[in-house]
């Protein structure tokens, strides 16, 4: 019992240190990429360094990566771009491996839990007088709590996780636009450049 609540404890501190950390590395990505749009659009430099760096999101971090990098090629950049946002998935999937794994462990916990119980009580019938029945119905109930109090844990945990995995997705999905969006962006001002230049 004291290693499930041990557990939980864990999974609820995991679950309120990534909501933090969801809310702090999320952004309005429209509003980002037009504001970041409009300043390569006019050859801004300096506005768009700090349009990248005004906030710490991970689309910032990602902008932010670009634009100190524009000058490379294109395959360099598209490089540049993949490995920006590994890192930020990386950094939002923090945690959830050790969630995941006490959803499934919880459950297990608590079955070991009521299995030892459940040997006891049997061990300890022959001492148990003239009332067999009445001290094995009162073991068996006191030895299923620990079953209860893992899936009690293991549920919420669960719960827990698919929503988090689920604002992972959803942050993958934006991070990728946000690339294709660069991408876009640089292929512009390349052939606006080359239209200058003839």
């Amino acid at each position: 019992m004291w290693i499930i609540l041990g557990l939980s404890i864990v999974a609820l501190a995991i679950f309120i240190e990534r909501l933090f950390f969801f809310k702090r590395a999320s952004t309005d990505a429209e509003a980002l990429e037009l504001a970041l749009s409009k300043a390569l659009f006019n050859n801004d430099s300096q506005q768009a360094v700090e349009i990248a760096k005004g906030g710490k999101s991970s689309l910032h971090c990602l902008f932010s990566a670009a634009v100190t990098h524009w000058q490379v090629d294109t395959e360099a950049f598209k490089l540049l771009l993949e490995q920006q946002i590994r890192r930020e998935l990386f950094r939002w999937m923090k945690g959830l491996t050790l969630l995941g794994t006490i959803s499934r462990v919880a459950p297990l916990l608590g079955l070991l839990g009521t299995v030892l119980g459940m040997v006891e009580i049997f061990r300890s019938l022959p001492t148990a007088g003239q009332a067999p029945m009445i001290s094995l119905a009162g073991g068996i109930w006191q030895a299923l709590l620990t079953t209860v109090a893992g899936l009690s844990v293991a549920v919420p945990t669960v719960l827990g996780y698919t929503f988090l995995v689920s604002r992972i997705d959803d942050q993958e999905e934006t991070l990728f636009r946000g690339a294709d969006f660069l991408i876009r962006e640089k292929l512009i001002e390349t052939t606006r450049s080359h239209h200058a230049g003839e």
